[in-house]
This record gives structure tokens, sequence and C-alpha cells, in this order.
């Protein structure tokens, strides 16, 4: 069987210490901001877009370091991490669908949440998590402690 892929972005917003994450509703997971890649995007625009659609925040994107620039080529900002998720098995075991996340850190101006898109989950259903939340909250991903806390480590370090 064949694996489906499809790029995503994924954005880890941090204000005053804390990481905001939600309790995704289909997929009964706490996750950051983030969704598929439109055919027309880049990544780190895709980033913004979602940031923007499911918080109502605009985010300032961590820089990555300087780009080569070239008549012919442009350097993409790189993200924080590259991941690979499975996100559907078949019964056999075999992966059918996968994303190729591009995970980014980035600052908001607030805490304030107001999604800007039509059939996001409301302000209610995000929680606001320090570096001590993160490690403590008992049903968070492995993963998303430890990138939650990185992002937080990393935004301290360039304010």
């Amino acid at each position: 069987m064949e694996t489906t892929r499809h790029f995503t972005a994924t954005t880890y917003i941090v204000h005053d210490g804390a990481t905001a994450l939600h309790e995704h509703a289909r997929l009964d997971m706490w996750l950051p901001p983030g969704g598929h890649i439109d055919r027309d995007e880049l990544p780190r625009q895709a980033a913004r877009r979602e940031v923007y659609e499911e918080t109502g925040l605009d985010v300032t994107l961590l820089e990555s370091p300087a780009p080569i620039e070239t008549p012919d080529v442009v350097e993409l900002g790189r993200p924080a991490h590259l991941l690979l998720e499975d996100i559907h098995e078949y019964e056999d075991g075999t992966v059918g669908h996968q994303h190729v996340d591009f995970v980014y850190f980035g600052t908001v101006p607030s805490r304030e949440i107001d999604p800007a898109g039509h059939d996001e989950q409301g302000d209610g259903d995000w929680e606001w998590f320090t570096t001590e939340d993160l490690r403590e909250h008992p049903d968070l991903g492995a993963e998303v402690q430890a990138i939650g806390r990185e992002a937080i480590d990393a935004v301290s370090h360039r304010i």
C-alpha cells in the first residue's frame, strides 16, 4: 500500500514564559497551532496563517541564521524542527498517512486568544503552559512537552 504524505506547519507560540496549546477535538491530544500547507504557500507563511486562524494572534517567527541568496536561489527560513509524523496506520501495521511537519517557534503580543478562522475551536479550549506546567501535565505527548519547553527557552534567550 502507498503512504500519503502531506506537508504541515506548526508553531509553538510563546508569551511571557508560556506556550499555548489546545486539546484537539478530533485527535484527542494537546497541540500547538498548526495545519496543512496550502498549495500556494511556503511553510513560514502557512505557520503564520495557522496561528492567526486558530488564535487570532499575529506571530513573529524566530529568525533562522542568515540565508543564502543568489539571483537564482532564495533560502527559506529554517524551522526549529522538521518532523515525520505517522497519522494513520492500516490494520496490518503499514503506515498509510504521514505529515512532514515544519515546526517553528514564535512570539505573540498577548495571551488574548480570539480565533479568526470560521471553524476553529474557541478561546476557552486553549491553555497557556509554563515550562513547569509542560513537565507536570499528564496528558501531553512527550514531543509536545519537549518541544514546548525548547520553544519557551529559545524565546527567552532571544528577548
